[in-house]
C-alpha cells in the first residue's frame, strides 16, 4: 500500500532461498545468516518486492539474527508468470506462500526461536498460515486489512477513490492492476486487488468464498505469540483504528501497541514504508530488534503504548 514504488535495493544475501507451497508453486527470496539470534521471516507489503526489506535484513543478521525474505506469488522473484496470468489473493499469500516459508524454517532451525516481521498486509497474512503456531515473537508495522472507513480521516475519499474504485475498475479492464506502470506499487494479479478493494470490517470480501471469517479468526487467534504492534501517526492507512482492528484477531496473542509520532524521533515524516529506509536505522530498526532477540521494548522506547 503506498502512494510512490518503494525502491528496491537489494543488500547482498548469502543465500537464495527456494520453496514450494502446498500447491506446487516456487516461492523465491533470500536469507542473511547470523550466528545466534532467532530466526526472523520478514512479510512484505501488498506489492512490494522482498529486496525493498534487504538492507533491515541484513542489519538484524548483523546482531545475530538469520533473516528470511520472500516474494508472494505473482511479485517480484515469485512471478514465474505474468500478473495477468496468476490466480491469486490474499488468502494464498498467507496459507500457502508465508506458510511454505514459515514451515520451512520451522524444519531447518528447529532449535532457534523463530519470529516474524508484518508489513502492512504481511502482519495478515503471517497468521493465516497453519504453522504460524510456531512463532514467538511478532513486531508488525502498519498492519492492517484495507478497510476504507479506518483509512486517516484527511485523505480517507481520496484513498477511497484511487484504490477501491480506480483500482478495481482498471484491474477488470486488463485482468491484473498494473502497478509498476503508475509507479504505485508492483503488478498486482487480479484477485489480490480485489481483495483489496472489497475488503470490509469483518473481512467481508470476496475472499469468504475460500474462507469464511470465523475461519480466518479462528486461524489468526491460533498464534500466542508476543506481538509488537508499530503504528506511525502520519500513515494513512495504519490508523489505530487499523491496527487495533486486526489486533482483535490476533485474540489469544499477547499485545503492546506502540504509537509513534515522527516527532517522536526528530524527523518529519515516518509515513507506511520509512520505517524500514536505513535512515532510522538507530531510531526506528532497534525497537523491532530488541522484540525480536530479546522480546522486550528498550528503554526509552519513544511514543504511547496504547494497549499491552
Amino acid at each position: 500500500m503506498s502512494d510512490k514504488l518503494p525502491q528496491t535495493i537489494v543488500i547482498h544475501p548469502d543465500e537464495a532461498l527456494n520453496v514450494i507451497a502446498g500447491d506446487g508453486f516456487p516461492i523465491c527470496g533470500n536469507i542473511w545468516h547470523g550466528d545466534s539470534g532467532p530466526v526472523v521471516i520478514i512479510h512484505s507489503a501488498t506489492g512490494v518486492q522482498e529486496g525493498y526489506y534487504s538492507r533491515f535484513a541484513n542489519w538484524l543478521a548483523g546482531l545475530g539474527a538469520t533473516v528470511m525474505t520472500f516474494d508472494y506469488r505473482g511479485i517480484g522473484q515469485s512471478q514465474s508468470k505474468s500478473a495477468k496470468d496468476i490466480q491469486t489473493g490474499w488468502i494464498d499469500w498467507g496459507m500457502l506462500d508465508a506458510e511454505a516459508v514459515i514451515a520451512y524454517a520451522v524444519r531447518r532451525w528447529p532449535d532457534r526461536p523463530l519470529t516474524a516481521v508484518g508489513h502492512s498486509i504481511g502482519g495478515f497474512a503471517l497468521g493465516l498460515a497453519d504453522s504460524s503456531v510456531h512463532l514467538k515473537r511478532i513486531v508488525t508495522v502498519g498492519a492492517q486489512f484495507a478497510y476504507w472507513r479506518d483509512y486517516a480521516a484527511v485523505q480517507k475519499h481520496f484513498l477511497y477513490l484511487k484504490w477501491h474504485l480506480f483500482m478495481p475498475a482498471l484491474t477488470g479492464l486488463l485482468g491484473y492492476f498494473p502497478g509498476k506502470k503508475l509507479g504505485w506499487l508492483e503488478d498486482l494479479p487480479h484477485g489480490v486487488a480485489r481483495d483489496w478493494s472489497s475488503m470490509g470490517p469483518k473481512f467481508e470480501t470476496s475472499v469468504t468464498s475460500l474462507i469464511d471469517s470465523d475461519q480466518l479468526a479462528m486461524r489468526h487467534g491460533a498464534t500466542h505469540a508476543r506481538l509488537l504492534a508499530i503504528s506511525l501517526t502520519d500513515d494513512p492507512f495504519g490508523t489505530e483504528a487499523a491496527v487495533s482492528r486486526l489486533l482483535g484477531y490476533y485474540r489469544n496473542a499477547d499485545q503492546t501497541h506502540l504509537r509513534i509520532t515522527p516527532e517522536n524521533v526528530a524527523t518529519t515524516k515516518i509515513g507506511h514504508f520509512s520505517f524500514f529506509h536505513s535512515r532510522f536505522r538507530r531510531t526506528l530498526w532497534p525497537i523491532a530488534a530488541e522484540w525480536l532477540i530479546n522480546g522486550g521494548l528498550p528503554n526509552g522506547v519513544p511514543g504511547r503504548i496504547i494497549s499491552t
